[in-house]
């Protein structure tokens, strides 16, 4: 089905967090059991007032606002997103992983994919270049329950382009790899 000039996004497929080193993206880690990856881009703006009247407005870089929420309890992806050290004990059948973070531990920049399928064919996907939890970690064990692990925080332009998010609307449907994609390049 050729492409469309109107994609029509359903549902999350999958979320993936990626290190960042500098500017450079690092292997991915999938954001298990997605449930929602919401974003808004904000701005703060300044109004130049005189003459009893407004003069002009100037717009500070934007950024965007972010939340994720997933379904488990993704070590990996928290420490992508937070931080701190996985350590992982013992072998089979007694093994152990734990989680830990110290307050020493500052939290770190990463990358932020999700995609969805497209009801106009292949998929959707946005892509937030330099995230940094900003939010709280929260998680709730209760009766009956699964335990959501959720997140949210600011993300900023990345990059010489100044990289701060796309969207990405393919053709054909392909999954998301472990490698980041990288930022289309402007004409």
């Amino acid at each position: 089905m050729p492409l469309t000039t109107q994609s029509l996004p359903f549902g999350l497929r999958e979320v993936f967090v990626y290190p960042l080193t500098g500017d450079t993206p690092g292997t991915g880690v999938k954001f298990p059991v997605s449930r929602t990856l919401s974003f808004s881009e904000t701005s703060d703006s300044e109004d130049l007032r005189g003459d009893d009247g407004l003069a002009a407005v100037h717009d500070n870089a934007p950024n965007v606002e972010w939340e994720l929420e997933a379904g488990g309890v993704p070590l990996e992806a928290i420490r992508t997103m937070y931080g701190g050290a996985i350590i992982e004990t013992g072998v089979a059948p007694a093994q152990k992983k734990v989680y830990n973070k110290r307050d020493t531990d500052g939290r770190p920049y990463f990358m932020v994919v999700g995609r969805a399928i497209s009801d106009s064919g292949g998929d959707f996907s946005v892509n937030l270049f330099k995230c940094k939890a900003t939010g709280e970690l929260s998680g709730e064990m209760a009766d009956g329950s699964f335990w959501l692990s959720g997140a949210s925080g600011s993300g900023l332009a990345r990059g010489t382009n100044r990289d701060l998010y796309e969207f990405v609307q393919n053709e054909t449907a392909a999954a998301l790899s472990a490698t980041a994609p990288s930022p289309a390049t402007r004409v």
